[in-house]
């Protein structure tokens, strides 16, 4: 940790960008690091988020569930630890610690203890590869035919009705602030994902990291009254409150903008 607020020189191109376009988002709640599988630190994307002009961001690495890339339970305090010192630094900007947990257990459990619960400032939730959760022979299963419908290009009613209901659970018996990238991975009822969403106050991630929700997710989840948030879901520091991707799939979809809560015209 340099501890140099002048230190945001590299950003300035993707500044210089960001601002020549027609939107942009006033916070960026889905960013990683190098404690899962992100390339910069803490304080790097503290300071691309400056750079962007955003007013926080948040640091939400994989749950510790994830085999290959999961956030490790004893960095959390590290994590911590370290963001209250970046806030001192940095007093500008709002900075959160989150985590990506994930969506598998049949119970609707994450792989976040409730324990480590009050270690964050908000949860992060979605269905991804790697995790096996509760009955890993199960999970097995799932992850294998989704990544095969994936390739074949085919969705079953019965793999769609598992899939929809994991996450159903998921959202139902955790205070998910972000359902991330929904859709993603394998195939999802977004109707009735985006129900229960918008029943439990849970924002539904447009992602400018995966294509996801896509414009019919999108158009989908806008009959009901969930509403939605983007995400760079940045890897690198120099993506971090990136947005265009996302509003191009918004226009496309018809999305009224003032569902997007994170989304200002650019000044």
């Amino acid at each position: 940790m340099t501890g140099k607020k002048t230190n945001t020189q590299d950003f300035r191109d993707a500044t210089r960008y960001q601002n020549s376009m027609p939107y942009q988002i006033t916070y960026d709640l889905h960013t990683h690091t190098t404690y899962s599988h992100g390339k910069g630190s803490i304080e790097d994307n503290v300071r691309a988020a400056i750079a962007k002009g955003l007013s926080a961001v948040g640091i939400s690495d994989h749950g510790p569930g994830h085999v290959t890339y999961g956030v490790k339970r004893k960095n959390i305090a590290v994590m911590r630890k370290e963001i209250e010192e970046l806030k001192v630094v940095y007093p500008e900007i709002e900075i959160l610690l989150g985590v990506e947990a994930n969506i598998i257990n049949p119970s609707g459990r994450l792989d976040v203890d409730t324990e480590e619960l009050p270690d964050f400032d908000y949860l992060l939730a979605g269905y991804h590869y790697g995790v096996f959760g509760e009955k890993p022979l199960s999970a097995m299963r799932i992850h294998s035919q989704n990544y095969l419908s994936g390739i074949l290009g085919r969705s079953g009613k019965k793999l769609k009705k598992i899939n929809t209901e994991l996450a159903v659970k998921a959202i139902y018996e955790n205070k998910i602030k972000i359902l991330t990238h929904p859709g993603d991975k394998g195939p999802f009822d977004i109707y009735e994902i985006a129900l229960a969403c918008a029943d439990k106050g849970t924002l539904m991630e447009i992602s400018t990291w995966h294509d996801y929700l896509s414009v019919e997710g999108i158009k989908a989840a806008a009959k009901t009254d969930a509403l939605f948030v983007i995400s760079s879901d940045a890897h690198t520091p120099d993506r971090i409150g990136d947005c265009q991707g996302a509003v191009a799939r918004i226009k496309a979809a018809g999305l009224d903008f003032e569902r997007v809560v994170n989304l200002k015209t650019a000044e």
